[in-house]
């Protein structure tokens, strides 16, 4: 493997490693916001319990969120050097108002919600959880923001005398439809993650009858806010979509494995992408117009095909078309399983099988966040800013000797570390909240 595969998979490694530990922070952040907002207005201790209970889960995933975030910022100079140098007028200043605005307000906010439920009033300490939250959201915001810029490039020129790419618009940057859309389409991901998260510690602990009145509690405050962004997800997720087709087309003949060009372009439900002969084996169910009515809403739309575009510059078709058709499948699931808890809501305890149900979809949201990174990222390819830079010109010119043992120590270091945070996360988990007499 030469340097730009192997700093693409360490990349690809540190990026999906830290991802598992981003939309908990987000969602649950809010979620412990509601949680001591009804402890103030209430004064029930119960969600006071509740609040430092979820806190202290939150905490752990948070510590791991801020590490494995500071390493991928590095990577832009130590593997993608010549990619920070074209584009690092635009990009950096996106990242450098994300670093010193938004993240410094979540971490310093952190600290004082942490250390300080002896220290503030009860109003002022829920008011710091809910910065937390929204800087979080804020920090989310500015990422995405940066990261959309490298999908579709607006608000820049390239400068006659550097030949580098230089800010020209910040408005238009910031406010494109196409950033608008991925950011919420992302938070919403994020925010059902982190109902899923609640609602199957608290699954576990009402099947396990421990602490029954608390866990119920839990569930119900997660469940709305779960249905909501479920819903908000898919309806973004199809407004993403028009975006991309007509954006970029080649990542999105590549989700679809679409490989002619045509008008009433029929949707398949079931088939293997063959790559190598541009075609798709045993198609079965075909909708007809289908795709068409997906993409422009309209049966007589034309959708691009690969074949169109020159093979240099298609995505690897099979892993795209793969984790699309899995966080699309995901994101319908998580509707269903949250139209049925809405039905079940008050007579959760009696709901054994669908308890049961929610605790082993724990993983499914992180499968499909996942899952939409690699779409995104993957479908992308083979540029790293979308027909302005291509990623095999934006590798550091260092060799495949430096890249590789960089990349074993990345994989090593963070399978320990996340060995030790899930041990913990799931730990705390399963022991539950802290009793009234030594709750602190």
């Amino acid at each position: 493997m030469d340097v730009v595969i192997l700093s693409r998979l360490q990349f690809a490694a540190a990026t999906l490693f830290h991802f598992l530990f981003v939309p908990l922070t987000l969602g649950l952040s809010i979620l412990i916001a509601v949680m001591e907002t009804k402890y103030v207005r209430r004064g029930d201790e119960l969600y006071k319990r509740m609040a430092k209970f979820w806190g202290k889960l939150f905490l752990i995933n948070f510590a791991v969120g801020v590490v494995t975030g500071i390493t991928l910022e590095f990577q832009f100079g130590t593997n993608w050097s010549r990619y920070s140098m074209y584009v690092g007028d635009v990009f950096g200043s996106l990242l450098a108002i994300e670093a010193t605005v938004a993240f410094f307000l979540e971490s310093s906010f952190v600290g004082i919600w942490m250390f300080g439920w002896n220290k503030l009033s009860p109003k002022i300490h829920a008011l710091t959880i809910w910065l937390v939250a929204f800087a979080s959201s804020l920090s989310a915001v500015w990422i995405l923001i940066a990261n959309t810029w490298m999908q579709y490039p607006v608000g820049y020129a390239i400068d006659p005398a550097s030949g580098r790419a230089v800010l020209t618009d910040f408005w238009a940057v910031v406010t494109q439809d196409f950033a608008v859309i991925q950011v919420l389409h992302t938070l919403c991901a994020a925010y059902v993650l982190a109902g899923f998260f609640v609602m199957g510690i608290s699954a576990y602990h009402i099947l396990r009858k421990h602490e029954v009145d608390f866990f119920i509690k839990s569930f119900r405050i997660a469940l709305p806010f779960a249905l909501i962004f479920s819903i908000g997800s898919v309806v973004m997720g199809d407004f993403s979509g028009q975006q991309v087709a007509h954006k970029q087309p080649t990542k999105l003949a590549a989700m679809e494995s679409h490989w002619e060009t045509k008008a009433h372009a029929p949707f398949v439900m079931f088939f293997i992408p063959d790559e190598q002969n541009e075609r798709n084996r045993f198609e079965f169910i075909s909708i007809p117009s289908g795709l068409s009515l997906l993409l422009a809403h309209s049966p007589s739309a034309e959708v691009k095909g690969l074949k169109d575009f020159p093979k240099n510059e298609r995505p690897p078709v099979l892993i795209t078309f793969l984790a699309f058709r899995t966080m699309v499948g995901l994101g319908f699931l998580f509707v269903v399983l949250m139209i049925w808890g809405w039905v079940k809501r008050h007579n959760l305890e009696q709901s054994r099988r669908y308890l049961k149900m929610m605790l082993l979809a724990i993983p499914l949201p992180y499968i499909a966040s996942e899952s939409g990174w690699i779409v995104t990222e993957v479908g992308r390819q083979p540029w790293i800013v979308y027909r302005l830079m291509r990623t095999s010109e934006a590798v550091s010119p260092i060799s495949q000797s430096q890249v590789l043992p960089s990349l074993v120590a990345f994989i090593l270091v963070y399978s320990l570390l996340g060995a030790v945070a899930f041990y913990l996360i799931i730990k705390s988990a399963r022991k539950g909240p802290e009793t009234e007499g030594t709750s602190k």
